[in-house]
């Protein structure tokens, strides 16, 4: 359901004060979300505006600690056999849901059902393509969920089958994707658990309230194992897609936590708020997708032409002024088991003069000028950073003959239209859900046809296409040696880049401001930063 965004900038001053004062003595979290969630349920969401107030909320059998790095979660232990196909966790003794029944092995086995579902309509649903079935019983090609490699060996045992040892799986476990869900929950409200009525929590805050457009509230879940060091007593996530409103408001003492900010304000924040600001290497790039479904942009060489033109150099340096570096290959520098020569292209060093000069050569051959432009529009979720790197591209591209019309939306309407391939070029960003090639690659897989004809192509918003691609990733998964692993991913990757699957940009630092009331926020290559383990000084 699309939801319309009210900005929380219309707050009045008595519901700030209430949100920061609403419980008595309670310490409370004002963090600035960006987006407003599209949905609650860990199966059905894509962002990192959506994975912050869910995994406060639910925990999977791996965690992440403030580092980043996976741990146990709902697990207290696991054992793998010695062919490292099947993982047996076994669950704490301790852990109920927020209404106090027991978190079981079957809760496990349902979220994970659900997910792979395609009833579900999952987009990370290819997410679980390791795990022995998920990928037939998502396709349609089985209908029978006891083939999908997961099973209650009793209440407190889970285990997996995985179609290949898989180095990645632990971290892909502290995926919201692959989080439980509450079994009898789910049973007796279907799709509407995941509502503030029904919605039930096993981790370190319970989910009260959503007001769409305004925030999503969450207290502190006295049932989680780990209660005792949980020091933060609710959390508002605010909705706020404009950064300079945001950033007005952390200066106001309004916001505690800002998930991004203006970049042109980056020397300020030095300046009159030194340490604040947060800017740190992160495994994840910015990107546009083309839609390749419609013309001209099936046609490789006009995708070719456009990346060409893009000027990344100045983007990082002058545009955004945060040190983002300037990105042409997919998978991120500093991406795990992944050894090898970074891809390059046969242009990338070229003078910037000759990449335009040969890239308008191109699009004058397609019949395109800037007498007789290409009209795109560019769509790009409301954000001021996106709306500066988007009007300097369109300037970019004016040069070889396309002229741009910009269109913006809310984060939900955006990834919407980029789902439902309703874009000619859209912004797109990825955050490496764990640290393994295969979470960028697998963006690109050709999606997967269901059981009535259509393809679901989940994250993949260009349609992007090659059977020598994914094949390449169907013998990465099923190679033991990682050496041999990386080089057919390298493979991959050189043929979607020559193809221009999609369009690179930079790579992400990440942009938080942390008031120095705020301890235990800690910079990491996900960027996931988890509420259990910040405190709040008054």
């Amino acid at each position: 359901m699309k939801i319309k965004q009210i900005f929380g900038a219309a707050l009045g001053a008595s519901t700030i004060a209430l949100m920061m004062s609403s419980t008595a003595m309670a310490v409370t979290l004002n963090l600035h979300n960006g987006g407003d969630p599209r949905t609650l349920d860990p199966a059905k969401q894509s962002g990192n505006w959506e994975d912050r107030p869910i995994s406060d909320c639910i925990e999977g059998l791996m965690t992440i600690d403030v580092k980043g790095e996976p741990i146990l979660g709902q697990a207290k232990s696991y054992d793998v056999s010695e062919d490292g196909l099947t993982y047996t966790f076994h669950l704490r003794d301790d852990i109920v849901w927020s209404d106090g029944t027991p978190v079981t092995a079957q809760d496990f086995v349902t979220g994970l059902e659900r997910l792979v579902n395609p009833k579900t309509a999952a987009e990370y649903a290819y997410l679980a393509g390791f795990i022995a079935g998920a990928n037939d019983y998502n396709s349609g090609a089985s209908t029978d969920p006891s083939t999908i490699g997961i099973k209650a060996v009793d209440d407190k045992t889970v285990q997996y089958t995985l179609l290949s040892p898989t180095p990645y799986f632990l971290g892909a476990l502290t995926h919201p994707s692959l989080y439980p869900v509450p079994t009898a929950d789910v049973q007796a409200n279907g799709e509407d658990w995941a509502s503030t009525t029904h919605i039930l929590c096993n981790a370190a805050f319970k989910i009260t309230e959503w007001v769409p457009g305004s925030y999503v509230r969450s207290v502190k879940n006295d049932k989680y194992y780990d209660a005792a060091n949980v020091k933060i007593d609710e959390v508002f996530y605010h909705v706020l897609e404009d950064n300079a409103a945001a950033l007005n408001r952390y200066r106001a003492g309004e916001f505690d936590l800002l998930s991004d900010f203006p970049t042109d304000q980056y020397q300020l924040l030095q300046d009159q708020y030194p340490g604040e600001a947060h800017v740190s290497p992160i495994l994840a790039v910015y990107y546009y997708v083309l839609n390749q479904e419609k013309p001209p942009l099936d046609d490789v060489e006009i995708r070719k032409a456009l990346s060409m033109a893009i000027e990344r150099d100045v983007i990082g340096r002058d545009i955004l002024g945060t040190g983002d570096l300037p990105a042409y290959s997919w998978v991120p520098p500093g991406t795990a088991s992944y050894e090898g020569e970074t891809y390059k292209n046969d242009w990338q060093d070229l003078p910037y003069e000759e990449k335009v000069k040969q890239a308008a050569a191109i699009m004058a051959s397609k019949g395109y000028t800037p007498a007789n432009p290409l009209s795109l529009q560019l769509r790009y979720n409301t954000n001021d950073n996106h709306r500066r790197i988007a009007v300097a591209i369109g300037a970019m591209w004016e040069a070889i003959g396309v002229k741009v019309d910009l269109f913006n939306a809310e984060t939900g309407v955006h990834y919407d239209a980029l789902d439902a391939g309703d874009y000619q070029v859209g912004r797109a960003g990825w955050i490496m859900d764990y640290n393994d090639a295969s979470n960028m690659l697998d963006l690109l897989r050709t999606g997967t046809k269901q059981a009535d004809g259509k393809i679901a192509w989940g994250n993949n918003y260009g349609r992007y296409s090659n059977p020598e691609y994914d094949s390449l990733l169907d013998q990465a998964a099923k190679e033991l040696d990682l050496v041999k692993r990386a080089g057919l991913m390298h493979q991959a990757e050189k043929i979607a880049m020559d193809e221009y699957g999609a369009i690179p940009i930079y790579d992400y630092v990440s942009k938080w401001v942390v008031s120095p009331k705020i301890s235990g926020f800690e910079d990491n290559a996900v960027d996931r930063h988890f509420v259990r383990y910040m405190s709040k000084a008054e």
